[in-house]
């Protein structure tokens, strides 16, 4: 069960007492984006970014994140020594138009194994909701595909209305956890393009279902960065990696803090942009006293992800 994270950083308390999260104009917001797409790295704009990244996760903390869930097709899978229907599945932020829309698949049998495990530690949540049921006869007709697509939509809808269900751990790897699994094999097997199609896949999902927990997407951010940076696309690994540091300072995660400098350091040295910033940071980190900082790479770090 994952819980809300507190932030550790000092620098993003002090700012709540001088900055408003209402003061920043539209003109202001198109500033800061346009500031976090530049590759620059200089102070003022990096104290200026994480200020804006830190109000708006504040922010949404504080609004309702409304997801829908809808499963619009569905196909029959015959295999030689068996038969199924796999269910497609789309996740959408309401509220706004959501541009990022991706499908993924699950079988009944993997709807069934996330209830089971959700009862697991939330049976008294789950009182007043119905796994739905096969049928003895006709699973396979249009009819009752149709019928079960409606009412697995249901489920889901159903089970994100629990604050605890939805904020787990079972639930949240029922929508990414198998592809995130294929890519991270296929990133350990050197085919990088595809496990790049699967990660940014699961990433998409990630980012709608964790809005309590920003920490949740940093290992798929991680691996996004090596697989463009083994891909030469060193311009989107470095701005993956700027991406991630953010959240990696303000939440402390030390495993991520020193591998990831150093890759920034590494990529910005092949730009030919300037990273003293960036080297003197990852020198204070690598000198800190307390806590232990991670020595391997950021490589060596992801491919331990689902082992």
């Amino acid at each position: 069960m994952e819980d809300e994270l507190e932030p550790h950083d000092s620098k993003t308390s002090t700012a709540k007492e001088t900055v408003s999260p209402e003061q920043s104009s539209p003109q202001q917001e198109t500033f800061f984006n346009n500031e976090e797409a530049d590759v620059g790295f200089s102070a003022s704009c990096l104290t200026t970014a994480e200020l804006q990244q830190h109000w708006r996760a504040v922010k949404q903390e504080f609004r309702s994140i409304k997801l829908l869930f809808d499963i619009p097709s569905a196909r029959i899978t015959e295999q030689p020594i068996s038969k199924y229907v796999v269910y497609q599945i789309v996740v959408i932020r309401s509220g706004s138009y959501d541009c990022k829309r991706v499908a993924i698949e699950r079988r009944y049998s993997d709807f069934l194994h996330l209830h089971q495990e959700l009862l697991l530690d939330f049976s008294e949540e789950m009182e007043d909701i119905v796994m739905p049921r096969k049928k003895m006869t006709g699973n396979f007709s249009e009819e009752n595909i149709a019928e079960r697509r409606v009412a697995l939509r249901d489920y889901l809808t159903q089970l994100y209305s629990l604050r605890l269900v939805r904020k787990s751990q079972a639930f949240q790897a029922f929508f990414t956890g198998q592809e995130l699994k294929a890519a991270y094999n296929l990133l350990r097997g050197g085919r990088f393009s595809r496990a790049l199609e699967g990660l940014q896949t699961a990433l998409i999902i990630q980012e709608k279902l964790s809005s309590h927990n920003p920490t949740l997407v940093i290992p798929t951010l991680c691996a996004i960065l090596v697989c463009q940076r083994d891909l030469e696309d060193f311009d989107a690994a470095f701005q993956t990696g700027r991406r991630a540091l953010p959240t990696v300072r303000r939440y402390e995660l030390r495993q991520y803090h020193g591998p990831l400098l150093e890759a920034l350091v590494d990529l910005g040295y092949s730009l030919e942009l300037p990273v003293a910033q960036l080297q003197d940071e990852l020198t204070r980190v690598r000198d800190a006293p307390h806590g232990q900082v991670s020595l391997v790479s950021l490589k060596e770090l992801v491919v331990q992800e689902f082992v």
